[in-house]
């Protein structure tokens, strides 16, 4: 018999390696080889499988390489689509000031009457006032 330690929490127990019926020892198989052809067709398998893996790996690698080329298709499209945007925006942005700039003499003239009608506001109050003050001295006098 053999008394077994198997580390903590584990219980020892008693192992017997012989049979009680006949005691005799019980022998362990023999590790053999296996034959030449079982070697060759498990090398083949695994060759198979390797292969088979690889050009799975590779299909994917492939595939992204695709969507990458795919992406930066699109991405080239709307980067053209907005140059075009681009440059029709700066063309018309150029007419508008065209535009603008034609219409800054007729601008200059509205900002010179506008003052003149201000000045001319201003006149019409002193004038107004005046004349208040005149209509005033006017009846003065003519009460006496």
């Amino acid at each position: 018999t053999c008394s077994c330690d198997f580390g903590p929490g584990v219980g020892r127990d008693t192992y017997s390696f012989f049979d009680s019926d006949d005691a005799a020892v019980e022998t362990a198989e023999e590790a053999k080889e296996p034959a030449e052809a079982d070697i060759t067709e498990l090398c083949r398998d695994m060759f198979s499988k390797m292969a088979t893996y690889l050009t799975g790996e590779l299909t994917a690698t492939s595939e992204d390489y695709k969507l990458l080329e795919n992406m930066n298709k699109l991405t080239s499209l709307k980067y053209l689509e907005m140059k075009d945007i681009a440059i029709n925006i700066s063309r018309n942005l150029k007419d508008l000031n065209q535009k603008y700039a034609g219409l800054q003499p007729y601008l200059d003239q509205i900002n010179v009457i506008e003052e003149q009608v201000a000045a001319l506001e201003q006149a019409a109050y002193k004038l107004d006032a005046y004349s208040k003050k005149l209509e005033a001295k006017y009846k003065k006098l003519e009460k006496r």
